[in-house]
């Protein structure tokens, strides 16, 4: 399942060839449009998107929360909620299919983009949710290794040991780092790096900071480290894709 695929549920075509023209910009490919849910549903069993966008009103009836069913059924794929539905029996009904992100009509090219952004990284620690992890519901780990995500959200800009970090939880280091790695998929180090990119990103766009300060603010020593790391992990340079997102932006 490539993440950089993903399908769009929607019924109203001008709006569905926005949200794909807004998609193509990232370099994300929109694999199919669908506008019912019926068709949703086997195109998600044929083309095994990365992502699905869905309108919660489909035909004149709330088909897509029954496509949210689905997907959280199985909990393996990513989904996003696009609706101009905010009342009350909505957004409850959608809670119940934990989706990744909700986004209201109209919305922004930048609502979409973060959006998105945020529903991968948290559908790749979705293990930490100890509603979503059947394999062991009473299991104390999940929550322990929240308070360390959690934390390291708080201390982007600190510099971070594995003992430090393992001291949060009252297990030994290498216990630390192997229930980290099996509930996260990745090891605390690359965890950090991609929580300071990801914050890096997010200044770069929205700030005029410069990127020498960016990166002195997240914890890398040097400019040049903070470049090698953000080439890394976007294969572009800070510089370019700052340029890049306020072309898009124009």
């Amino acid at each position: 399942m490539d993440r950089e695929r993903i399908l769009i549920v929607e019924d109203e075509l001008i709006i569905a060839a926005d949200i794909e023209r807004i998609l193509k910009k990232q370099d994300w490919e929109v694999v199919s449009i669908s506008s019912c849910a019926k068709e949703a549903l086997n195109q998600i069993d044929c083309l095994a998107p990365g992502m699905v966008l869905i309108d919660i009103h489909l035909n004149g009836q709330n088909e897509g929360i029954d496509v949210g069913r689905h997907l959280l059924e199985r909990d393996t794929i990513p989904f996003v909620y696009i609706t101009s539905l905010v009342d009350k029996v909505t957004l409850e009904e959608a809670k119940q299919t934990r989706p990744m992100g909700y986004i209201v009509k109209p919305f922004k090219p930048d609502d979409i983009v973060t959006t998105i952004e945020i529903a991968f990284s948290n559908h790749q620690h979705r293990q930490l949710d100890p509603g979503r992890n059947n394999s062991q519901p009473t299991s104390e780990i999940p929550y322990k290794l929240r308070k360390v995500t959690d934390y390291i959200h708080s201390h982007l800009g600190d510099k971070f040991s594995i003992d430090n970090l393992a001291g949060l939880t009252d297990w030994k280091p290498h216990h630390f780092i192997r229930n980290f790695k099996r509930y996260l998929g990745i090891t605390p180090y690359q965890y950090i790096l991609q929580c300071k990119i990801q914050k890096a990103k997010a200044l770069l766009a929205e700030t005029d900071l410069l990127v020498s300060n960016i990166g002195y603010d997240l914890g890398f020593q040097s400019h040049s480290s903070f470049t090698t790391t953000f080439y890394k992990l976007t294969n572009e340079t800070p510089e370019v894709f700052r340029l890049r997102r306020k072309r898009e932006r124009l």
